[in-house]
């Protein structure tokens, strides 16, 4: 605990440095700001063994403004409205981000309610987040944003760190304790299109949670693949939660505004105390998804496809689902 107190205060100091450096600049700057917004939204149907449904569905909304105070400084805050999947709620708002950054050369640190390093490189790497989550995120590795502090470095043109220390709960539980989240990735990027990486994260209770996760993909103009994979000890701090899988993305541009897509996912959870089944037996198993992509305008994409769930227990059937998804954003 002492070193995560000197560590919180070395990064204080580090921004306290950062900022006087940047107010006694004499360049003429005029602060400005841009308000956005993105919404996730579709028609599914779904197919059971002996039943189906279907629904429209607005799976999440992001509104926010961004301004940028200075040449260095901005300040960033959005609000993630979305379903939260438990109870009768439809809808809840959360605060996803209220936050202050600062960029300069190959430096950059980011304090308040923040986005996370963890799974932000594979995310985007997978294109298509409006269609379905990362694996991470998926999950439940891991928060996409959290309370706290990160920095990230560029050491030279293609390797890159970061580290954060957080709440630990995530954005939507941001209760204080005496219990922090310590993060550590590395990004190499030795050749065009490549991107090579590795990540590291630890918090400690009664138990210590720790997460392992790498990750490799190749990009160009018209074609994309990534592979991930991941691993957990004691998933929310609980001895001998322990799970991992991988997720294989790839996606074609057949056209400008015309592609196509396809997604593997594979979930699986060790046995506590020689129980039966495996802790997150519920969850565990196989995730398929392919489709196509229309991009007719600047701000909007639409995308048809396939999803398909495979259980591990065996007596449970395999789900498919037909979607029409929308991704729509300014």
């Amino acid at each position: 605990m002492k070193k995560i107190k000197v560590t919180i205060f070395l990064l204080i100091g580090i921004n306290a440095y950062i900022f006087s450096q940047d107010s006694i600049s004499t360049d003429i700057f005029k602060p400005s700001g841009k308000a956005f917004a993105k919404i996730f939204t579709n028609f599914h149907s779904d197919f059971y063994e002996d039943d189906n449904s279907s629904a429209f569905e607005i799976t999440r909304g992001y509104f926010g403004y961004k301004y940028d105070l200075s040449k260095n400084f901005s300040t960033k805050i959005c609000l993630d409205i979305g379903n939260p999947e438990i109870g009768k709620y439809e809808q809840i708002a959360y605060l996803k981000n209220a936050l202050l950054s600062y960029k300069a050369n190959k430096l950059t640190v980011n304090f308040g309610l923040i986005g996370l390093y963890q799974f932000k490189t594979q995310e985007t790497n997978w294109y298509h987040r409006y269609l379905y989550k990362s694996f991470q995120d998926a999950y439940k590795f891991g928060s996409s944003a959290d309370l706290g502090i990160s920095i990230k470095y560029d050491l030279i043109n293609f390797i890159s760190l970061d580290g954060a220390i957080l709440n630990g709960e995530g954005y939507k539980e941001l209760q204080s304790d005496n219990t922090y989240k310590g993060a550590f990735g590395l990004t190499v990027k030795p050749l065009k299109g490549l991107i090579l990486r590795a990540y590291y994260d630890l918090m400690q209770k009664t138990e210590t949670q720790s997460t392992i996760a790498t990750f490799i993909a190749y990009s160009n103009k018209k074609f994309s693949v990534g592979i991930e994979y991941n691993m957990q000890n004691n998933h929310d701090i609980v001895k001998g939660q322990d799970y991992s899988g991988f997720s294989i993305y790839s996606s074609y541009q057949i056209k400008e505004k015309f592609g196509v897509f396809g997604r593997y996912d594979n979930l699986s959870s060790e046995k506590i105390n020689g129980a039966t089944d495996a802790w997150n037996i519920a969850k565990d198993g196989q995730f398929f998804i392919a489709g196509f992509e229309f991009a007719p305008v600047k701000g909007l994409k639409i995308a048809p496809n396939y999803q398909g769930r495979q259980p591990t227990k065996s007596e449970k059937s395999l789900v498919s689902s037909v979607y029409l998804n929308l991704e729509i954003k300014f």
